[in-house]
Protein backbone atom coordinates (compact mmCIF):
# COMPACT_ATOMS: atom_id res chain seq x y z
CA UNK A 1 0.00 0.00 0.00
CA UNK A 2 2.93 2.46 0.65
CA UNK A 3 4.44 2.17 -2.36
CA UNK A 4 0.73 2.87 -4.44
CA UNK A 5 0.85 5.77 -1.71
CA UNK A 6 4.04 7.16 -3.35
CA UNK A 7 3.58 6.73 -6.75
CA UNK A 8 0.09 8.93 -6.25
CA UNK A 9 2.01 11.27 -4.31
CA UNK A 10 4.71 11.78 -7.31
CA UNK A 11 2.09 11.40 -9.55
CA UNK A 12 0.40 14.66 -7.62
CA UNK A 13 3.93 16.05 -7.65
CA UNK A 14 4.35 16.13 -11.61
CA UNK A 15 0.04 17.44 -11.86
CA UNK A 16 1.58 20.33 -10.53
CA UNK A 17 3.25 22.37 -13.72
CA UNK A 18 3.66 19.67 -16.59
CA UNK A 19 2.49 19.32 -19.49
CA UNK A 20 2.89 17.37 -22.94
CA UNK A 21 4.15 13.78 -22.74
CA UNK A 22 4.88 12.80 -19.46
CA UNK A 23 7.48 9.68 -18.68
CA UNK A 24 5.48 8.04 -15.37
CA UNK A 25 5.73 5.12 -12.86
CA UNK A 26 2.96 2.82 -11.42
CA UNK A 27 4.02 0.89 -8.47
CA UNK A 28 1.97 -2.23 -7.51
CA UNK A 29 1.41 -3.50 -4.13
CA UNK A 30 4.86 -5.45 -4.14
CA UNK A 31 6.37 -2.07 -4.93
CA UNK A 32 7.39 -2.87 -8.60
CA UNK A 33 7.20 -0.52 -10.79
CA UNK A 34 5.89 -0.23 -14.34
CA UNK A 35 6.68 2.69 -17.03
CA UNK A 36 4.20 4.36 -19.05
CA UNK A 37 3.38 8.00 -20.22
CA UNK A 38 0.33 10.06 -20.14
CA UNK A 39 -0.19 12.88 -22.01
CA UNK A 40 -1.37 15.97 -19.82
CA UNK A 41 -3.60 19.06 -22.41
CA UNK A 42 -1.16 22.16 -22.64
CA UNK A 43 -4.27 24.22 -21.70
CA UNK A 44 -4.98 22.45 -18.87
CA UNK A 45 -6.15 24.79 -15.44
CA UNK A 46 -7.18 22.67 -12.86
CA UNK A 47 -10.24 24.35 -12.62
CA UNK A 48 -11.36 22.98 -15.28
CA UNK A 49 -12.86 19.26 -15.88
CA UNK A 50 -10.84 17.58 -19.02
CA UNK A 51 -11.75 14.49 -21.04
CA UNK A 52 -9.52 11.87 -21.40
CA UNK A 53 -8.46 8.41 -23.74
CA UNK A 54 -7.12 5.50 -22.86
CA UNK A 55 -5.33 3.72 -25.52
CA UNK A 56 -4.14 0.16 -25.72
CA UNK A 57 -1.16 -0.17 -27.75
CA UNK A 58 -0.67 -3.76 -30.68
CA UNK A 59 1.44 -6.52 -29.47
CA UNK A 60 5.14 -4.75 -31.42
CA UNK A 61 4.48 -1.90 -28.39
CA UNK A 62 4.60 -4.35 -25.88
CA UNK A 63 7.70 -4.53 -23.25
CA UNK A 64 9.01 -2.23 -20.16
CA UNK A 65 10.10 0.68 -21.82
CA UNK A 66 7.66 2.87 -21.06
CA UNK A 67 7.47 4.53 -24.22
CA UNK A 68 7.20 3.13 -27.53
CA UNK A 69 3.38 2.32 -26.80
CA UNK A 70 3.31 6.36 -27.07
CA UNK A 71 5.22 6.53 -30.51
CA UNK A 72 2.69 5.00 -32.41
CA UNK A 73 -1.17 5.22 -33.70
CA UNK A 74 -3.13 7.68 -31.05
CA UNK A 75 0.91 8.69 -29.66
CA UNK A 76 1.62 9.97 -33.36
CA UNK A 77 -2.08 11.62 -33.95
CA UNK A 78 -1.50 13.90 -30.82
CA UNK A 79 1.99 14.88 -31.74
CA UNK A 80 0.75 16.05 -35.18
CA UNK A 81 -1.62 18.95 -32.82
CA UNK A 82 -0.09 18.63 -29.96
CA UNK A 83 -0.45 22.23 -28.36
CA UNK A 84 -4.39 22.07 -29.48
CA UNK A 85 -5.52 18.35 -28.54
CA UNK A 86 -7.94 18.51 -25.48
CA UNK A 87 -7.62 15.40 -23.76
CA UNK A 88 -5.61 13.58 -21.71
CA UNK A 89 -4.24 10.64 -22.72
CA UNK A 90 -2.64 7.48 -20.95
CA UNK A 91 -0.40 5.15 -22.76
CA UNK A 92 0.11 2.03 -20.42
CA UNK A 93 1.98 -0.49 -21.40
CA UNK A 94 1.37 -4.08 -21.64
CA UNK A 95 4.30 -7.05 -20.17
CA UNK A 96 6.04 -9.56 -22.74
CA UNK A 97 4.76 -12.37 -20.62
CA UNK A 98 1.71 -13.19 -21.69
CA UNK A 99 0.12 -14.64 -24.95
CA UNK A 100 -0.74 -11.87 -27.07
CA UNK A 101 -4.69 -12.30 -27.27
CA UNK A 102 -4.54 -12.35 -23.21
CA UNK A 103 -2.82 -9.35 -22.88
CA UNK A 104 -5.43 -6.68 -22.98
CA UNK A 105 -7.79 -8.69 -22.31
CA UNK A 106 -10.17 -7.42 -19.26
CA UNK A 107 -8.77 -9.06 -16.29
CA UNK A 108 -5.77 -9.56 -16.79
CA UNK A 109 -2.75 -8.31 -14.79
CA UNK A 110 -1.81 -5.53 -17.49
CA UNK A 111 -5.97 -4.44 -18.00
CA UNK A 112 -6.06 -4.50 -14.14
CA UNK A 113 -2.66 -2.15 -13.86
CA UNK A 114 -3.68 0.17 -16.39
CA UNK A 115 -7.20 0.70 -14.73
CA UNK A 116 -5.39 1.55 -11.67
CA UNK A 117 -3.39 4.25 -13.75
CA UNK A 118 -6.80 5.51 -14.76
CA UNK A 119 -8.25 5.85 -11.43
CA UNK A 120 -4.44 7.47 -10.15
CA UNK A 121 -4.90 10.07 -12.77
CA UNK A 122 -8.76 10.82 -11.94
CA UNK A 123 -7.48 11.67 -8.57
CA UNK A 124 -4.18 13.88 -9.35
CA UNK A 125 -6.29 15.57 -12.28
CA UNK A 126 -9.48 17.22 -12.88
CA UNK A 127 -10.77 14.85 -15.05
CA UNK A 128 -14.26 14.21 -16.54
CA UNK A 129 -15.67 11.04 -15.48
CA UNK A 130 -19.04 11.51 -17.85
CA UNK A 131 -16.02 12.04 -21.00
CA UNK A 132 -14.18 9.19 -20.54
CA UNK A 133 -12.78 7.26 -23.68
CA UNK A 134 -11.32 4.15 -24.94
CA UNK A 135 -9.24 3.30 -27.60
CA UNK A 136 -6.59 0.17 -28.93
CA UNK A 137 -5.35 -1.22 -32.17
CA UNK A 138 -4.89 -4.61 -32.91
CA UNK A 139 -4.22 -6.42 -30.03
CA UNK A 140 -5.31 -3.27 -28.35
CA UNK A 141 -8.31 -3.18 -30.84
CA UNK A 142 -9.41 -6.91 -29.13
CA UNK A 143 -8.69 -5.11 -25.20
CA UNK A 144 -11.07 -2.28 -26.18
CA UNK A 145 -14.10 -4.49 -27.16
CA UNK A 146 -13.28 -6.79 -23.96
CA UNK A 147 -13.41 -3.89 -21.68
CA UNK A 148 -16.34 -2.42 -23.74
CA UNK A 149 -17.97 -5.71 -22.51
CA UNK A 150 -17.10 -5.99 -19.29
CA UNK A 151 -16.89 -2.26 -17.79
CA UNK A 152 -19.30 -0.93 -20.22
CA UNK A 153 -20.90 2.04 -17.20
CA UNK A 154 -17.23 3.74 -17.87
CA UNK A 155 -16.55 4.47 -21.13
CA UNK A 156 -18.43 7.08 -22.56
CA UNK A 157 -17.32 5.93 -26.29
CA UNK A 158 -15.39 3.24 -27.74
CA UNK A 159 -13.27 3.16 -31.15
CA UNK A 160 -10.95 0.11 -31.82
CA UNK A 161 -9.37 -0.06 -34.52
CA UNK A 162 -8.09 -3.32 -36.45
CA UNK A 163 -9.56 -5.63 -33.67
CA UNK A 164 -12.11 -8.04 -32.55
CA UNK A 165 -14.23 -9.18 -30.03
CA UNK A 166 -17.33 -11.47 -28.94
CA UNK A 167 -20.30 -11.07 -30.88
CA UNK A 168 -22.32 -12.89 -28.32
CA UNK A 169 -21.67 -10.31 -25.60
CA UNK A 170 -22.95 -7.26 -27.58
CA UNK A 171 -25.99 -6.27 -25.71
CA UNK A 172 -24.33 -5.66 -22.64
CA UNK A 173 -22.29 -2.92 -24.37
CA UNK A 174 -24.73 -1.98 -27.38
CA UNK A 175 -25.36 1.36 -26.00
CA UNK A 176 -21.75 2.82 -25.63
CA UNK A 177 -21.22 4.95 -28.70
CA UNK A 178 -18.74 3.22 -30.89
CA UNK A 179 -16.09 3.88 -34.14
CA UNK A 180 -14.40 1.48 -35.35
CA UNK A 181 -12.51 1.16 -38.24
CA UNK A 182 -10.41 -1.02 -40.01
CA UNK A 183 -8.42 -2.34 -43.44
CA UNK A 184 -10.20 -4.76 -45.86
CA UNK A 185 -6.79 -5.80 -46.67
CA UNK A 186 -5.63 -6.87 -43.01
CA UNK A 187 -3.94 -10.07 -43.57
CA UNK A 188 -2.98 -9.88 -39.57
CA UNK A 189 -6.60 -9.71 -37.75
CA UNK A 190 -9.40 -10.52 -40.91
CA UNK A 191 -11.86 -7.90 -41.02
CA UNK A 192 -14.65 -10.47 -40.48
CA UNK A 193 -13.55 -9.69 -36.82
CA UNK A 194 -14.59 -5.96 -36.82
CA UNK A 195 -17.65 -6.86 -39.04
CA UNK A 196 -18.63 -9.29 -36.71
CA UNK A 197 -19.01 -7.37 -34.29
CA UNK A 198 -20.74 -4.52 -35.70
CA UNK A 199 -23.52 -6.44 -37.23
CA UNK A 200 -23.76 -7.83 -33.85
CA UNK A 201 -24.28 -4.79 -32.30
CA UNK A 202 -26.31 -3.40 -35.32
CA UNK A 203 -28.42 -6.59 -34.02
CA UNK A 204 -28.67 -5.70 -30.44
CA UNK A 205 -30.13 -2.60 -31.18
CA UNK A 206 -26.74 -0.36 -31.42
CA UNK A 207 -26.05 2.00 -34.00
CA UNK A 208 -22.13 2.09 -34.15
CA UNK A 209 -19.78 3.98 -36.64
CA UNK A 210 -17.84 1.65 -39.16
CA UNK A 211 -15.11 2.83 -41.64
CA UNK A 212 -13.09 -0.20 -43.82
CA UNK A 213 -11.13 1.34 -45.77
CA UNK A 214 -10.93 -0.64 -49.20
CA UNK A 215 -6.63 -1.54 -50.09
CA UNK A 216 -5.83 -1.21 -46.63
CA UNK A 217 -3.89 -3.27 -44.80
CA UNK A 218 -3.05 -4.02 -41.24
CA UNK A 219 -2.54 -0.03 -40.39
CA UNK A 220 -6.01 0.97 -40.49
CA UNK A 221 -4.81 3.51 -37.66
CA UNK A 222 -2.92 6.11 -38.90
CA UNK A 223 -5.71 6.97 -41.25
CA UNK A 224 -8.57 6.19 -38.48
CA UNK A 225 -6.54 8.55 -35.65
CA UNK A 226 -5.66 11.09 -38.35
CA UNK A 227 -9.28 11.92 -39.26
CA UNK A 228 -9.98 15.16 -37.49
CA UNK A 229 -13.93 14.47 -37.59
CA UNK A 230 -12.81 11.43 -35.08
CA UNK A 231 -12.29 13.82 -31.87
CA UNK A 232 -14.72 16.00 -32.82
CA UNK A 233 -17.32 12.82 -32.61
CA UNK A 234 -15.96 11.57 -29.42
CA UNK A 235 -15.93 14.89 -28.00
CA UNK A 236 -20.35 14.90 -28.75
CA UNK A 237 -20.42 12.03 -26.41
CA UNK A 238 -21.11 12.05 -23.13
CA UNK A 239 -21.90 9.71 -20.28
CA UNK A 240 -25.57 10.57 -19.17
Amino acid sequence: MTSIVAAFAALCLAAADEKGFLELEYKDDKGKAYKYVLFVPHDYKPEKEYPLMVFLHGSGESGTDGKKQALTGLGNAIRKQEKTFPFFAIFPQASEQIAVRGKWAFGSPDSIRAMAILENTKKAYKIDSKRIYLTGLSMGGYGAWSWAQEKPELWAAIVPICGGGDPAAAEKFKNIPCWCFHGDADKAVPVERSRAMINALKKAGGNPKYDEYPGVGHNSWDKAYGNPELYSWILEQKLK
